[in-house]
């Protein structure tokens, strides 16, 4: 389980700012124990345990980088073309019959290794033959067109760092290296359920006052794009003692539960009231808009277990926007993994926007070339925080700093793609 005290996330400020919640996290929260290796094919996404060394230099051999010839500069003259003889040919996976002698050249192709004695190769488009005889022309500086042996990583070197998060090229450097599999950090576990008497499970029969649960199904993949393993508790109605007894038997077996809707200040709303019985909530408010009301804290569950906790609002736009920044750097930090600020542009303002100082906005928004053909940012028509298109039809989140209350066209903004912050 995941390694949480009781005020884990204890703060004394009535609303928490953005910035301060990642270093609160960082702090106080410790990655979840337990490791195992895993083959490569199943490697994506995982995270690395422990420092991974190079177990053999990369390229094993000095090896040409073109097609071409292979020859000895020394051989070449300061000025004016060289006459030099062809006497092998080498491809991929042989090696020369002899070193290169003095006045000799060998036809040579990519990824070859280099002949003993050559430390250069001439691209096949610079050269010229005359019979067997080739013909280099003057300019060729030492080393050209060669890879040596280790120059993208010597061996011993350091390779992949623990707490990365495998992608497909670290996985191709491991399999360059000889390996099979990598060893990662267990998957985080994580408990998810939607609270509300009006939420209906797809697929069944709509009440006149009900809607489709669309919050479960957008948070399951979420999680499970960052890699942690999810349990679906489904859907639980708003009564606060069904839900302390749902969080104490979630937080059981899970390093962390989730829940959507029933966080505001409602006299419906019963999750705040639930995690108070069995656990700590530490703080519900995050000054971010959409999804202000955010619950965090720690749930205390069978046998001492702990898990952490978080509530997000209800409305789907703001359910969204407050995962990926709060619930993601969160998960993250539980998996282990090493934390990265989301890489936010900064672009051109193609809107105007009013808003109060002292929240972090996030507008759903794309980018489009402007006049002049540079990127501009621009707002999806429906602003409010249940509209689902103003996910589906954009690219990104369009980031209004925390006491910034006015945007004009042309003004720089924020620009943060899906893609930074989902997978």
């Amino acid at each position: 389980m995941a390694k949480l005290g009781d005020d884990s996330f204890s703060i004394d400020a009535p609303v928490l700012r953005l910035d301060d919640l990642e270093p609160l996290i960082v702090a106080r929260v410790a990655p979840v124990g337990g490791f195992e290796p895993v083959a490569l094919r199943a490697a994506r996404g995982r995270v690395l345990a422990h420092d991974v060394a190079a177990l053999r230099d990369l390229p094993p051999f000095d090896n040409s980088a073109v097609d071409g010839y292979a020859l000895r500069h020394a051989d070449l003259a300061a000025d004016g073309e060289t006459r030099l003889a062809v006497v092998d040919r080498v491809t991929a996976g042989r090696v020369a019959a002899r070193p290169l002698a003095a006045g000799e050249a060998v036809r040579i192709f990519t990824g070859a290794p280099m002949p003993a004695g050559a430390d250069t190769v001439l691209m096949q488009e610079d050269a010229r033959l005359d019979g067997e005889t080739l013909v280099v022309p003057a300019g060729l500086k030492p080393g050209d067109n060669r890879r040596r042996a280790g120059e993208d990583i010597a061996v011993g070197g350091p390779m992949l760092p623990a707490g990365r998060r495998l992608a497909a090229a670290d996985i191709a450097l491991a399999a360059a290296q000889g390996l099979t599999a990598l060893p990662v950090r267990r998957r985080v576990s994580v408990a998810l359920f939607s609270t509300g008497d009006e939420i209906v499970e797809p697929g069944t029969a709509l009440p006149p006052s009900g809607i489709y649960d669309a919050n479960r199904y957008l948070l399951l993949a979420l999680i499970e794009a960052l890699g942690a393993t999810v349990t679906d508790l489904g859907i639980l109605g708003d009564d606060a003692d069904a839900l302390g007894d749902a969080l104490r038997r979630a937080a059981a077996g899970h390093d962390l539960v989730i829940t959507s809707g029933g966080v505001s200040t409602g006299e419906a709303d019963h999750v705040r009231t639930a995690v108070e019985r069995v656990g700590r909530l530490d703080f519900w408010r995050v000054a971010i808009k959409p999804g202000k009301p955010v619950a965090m804290g720690v749930l205390a569950g069978e046998d001492d277990a702990r898990a952490a906790f978080v509530g997000l609002p209800g409305n789907p736009a703001a359910a969204f926007v407050t995962f990926v920044r709060v619930v993601r750097p969160l998960l993250l930090r539980l998996a282990g993994a090493t934390p990265r600020q989301p890489m936010v542009l900064p672009v051109r303002a193609g809107f105007a926007h009013r808003k109060r100082p002292g929240r972090r906005e996030y507008l759903r928004g794309s980018l489009r070339p402007g006049a002049d053909g540079a990127p501009e940012a621009v707002v999806y028509r429906l602003e409010g925080a249940g509209a689902i298109t103003s996910l589906t039809e954009t690219d990104g989140l369009i980031e209004i700093g925390d006491d910034v209350t006015e945007v004009k066209p042309g003004d720089t903004v924020g620009f943060v793609s899906y893609a930074e912050i989902t997978g």
